[in-house]
């Protein structure tokens, strides 16, 4: 299972909002095969594993055991089920790491595995496999995306220096970093005034992989169209109180400007199948995501040798449990989780 759990990792950011589900097949303590759900669309973990038998040991099928990181599907979508495809190799035992949550699946696959009669044993490093898909059962568990705070900061707590200049203060592999959880995640989230300040293009350019989905809060739709958020170059959604057109590149989705403008955000990502969302700024934004306690996740960078009389306070996390920390040179990169996540 834990190689299940590798496979299926090598996939991130690649199939949502499908889950990353790897797959092995194993004869007498012999792997014969394996595979993982490489592209959304694609042929799942599954198909894979199977189809990468070498000829010579496709008679060992029937006699041997499917290890999956995930219940396997029971439902037509984009591919056939894949409860199906294991009855049809008759394969007489199967080894899963985590039920799906997914309301199509959600036991369904297990049931109709038992029902054709193959030996299911559940909940094998079941911790570890919702860890690895915890945005796809935050999602369909309570209805929301899996929001990632992310910030950096100076070692007195500054996120920008006092004058009109942009401060750098995360270091070159630190900012190859970023962009590594920036392929990782569905979308990333700034305020109006980040996307005015700094023009930020929000790709993931210094690492190989898809870029997320650009949203900005845009309130009255005063950001000029010189920025780099509307070159083109990636999908870009824009959350503000006048318009409603999600056809184009941007789309624009309209807000309510009498509730919570952190719940409306929520509410609207599930509505648009968006997973998980990487908050960036600015820090009256991420703040109100911390006061509000709705986020999952906070990603903190700390320059620890760069220091600024004034500026921008950075944002105070509440009630956070600290989960890791590394150096990157001068930058400290510290990983919190909320202990009280929204439901």
């Amino acid at each position: 299972m834990f190689r299940c759990l590798e496979l299926a990792g090598l996939a991130a950011g690649h199939v949502a909002p499908n889950p990353m589900v790897g797959a092995l097949l194993v004869h007498e303590d012999r792997i014969i095969g394996e595979g993982f759900h490489r592209q959304y669309g694609q042929a799942h973990a599954e198909v894979n594993c199977l189809a990468s038998v070498r000829p010579e040991n496709r008679p060992f099928i029937p006699a041997s055991t499917l290890y999956v990181s995930l219940e396997p599907c029971a439902h037509f979508g984009k591919t056939p089920p894949c409860a199906d495809l294991i009855i049809r190799e008759r394969i007489p035992r199967v080894v899963i790491g985590a039920r799906d949550p997914f309301p199509g699946v959600d036991g369904k696959g297990m049931e109709k595995l038992r029902a054709a009669g193959v030996d299911v044993h559940a909940g094998v490093l079941e911790r570890e496999c919702r860890e690895l898909n915890r945005r796809f059962f935050v999602f369909h568990t309570h209805h929301r995306p899996y929001i990632a705070l992310k910030w950096a900061q100076t070692a007195n707590g500054k996120l920008a220096g006092g004058g009109t200049n942009r401060l750098l203060i995360s270091n070159d592999y630190s900012n190859r970093l970023v962009h590594k959880w920036r392929t990782e995640e569905a979308a990333i989230l700034i305020g109006t005034n980040t996307a005015l300040l700094d023009d930020p293009s929000l790709t993931a350019r210094l690492w190989t992989g898809p870029d997320p989905i650009r949203l900005v809060v845009d309130a009255d739709l005063r950001l000029p169209r010189t920025l780099q958020l509307f070159d083109g170059k990636a999908r870009t959604i824009i959350f503000n109180r006048l318009r409603h057109e999600m056809t184009g590149n941007p789309g624009y989705f309209q807000l309510a400007g009498d509730s919570s403008l952190v719940h409306q955000l929520s509410m609207a990502l599930y509505q648009l199948n968006i997973l998980s969302v990487l908050v960036e700024g600015g820090a009256t934004l991420l703040q109100s995501f911390i006061d509000e306690g709705y986020w999952d996740e906070a990603r903190i960078i700390t320059n620890e040798e760069l220091l600024v009389p004034e500026g921008l306070p950075a944002p105070v996390l509440s009630e956070a449990q600290a989960v890791s920390h590394e150096q990157l040179l001068s930058d400290r990169i510290a990983i919190y989780k909320n202990p009280n996540p929204p439901r």
